[in-house]
């Protein structure tokens, strides 16, 4: 299962779907999208996932917090 399957079965608002998966793709990029493993991907969903319940809704933001979480630095574009 895609990491981004995810983000369907823990939020019921598409609106907030999509706010997400702008954030995980983003956070791909940051980390070059050279191929992580599907732990890595989960790992993100899931921290963009709790800051998003937490009523984070800048996909920037979530990014950030995401990769921060993980104990990386980056800035998300």
């Amino acid at each position: 299962m895609p990491a981004t399957a995810l983000f369907r079965t823990a939020v019921v608002d598409p609106a907030v779907v999509m706010i997400m998966t702008d954030a995980f793709r983003r956070a791909c990029r940051s980390l070059h999208d050279t191929g992580q493993p599907e732990i890595v991907q989960e790992v993100l969903a899931k921290r963009i996932i709790h800051f998003a319940r937490a009523g984070e809704r800048d996909p920037r933001e979530l990014c950030e917090k995401a990769l921060k979480a993980l104990g990386i630095e980056s800035e998300c574009e």
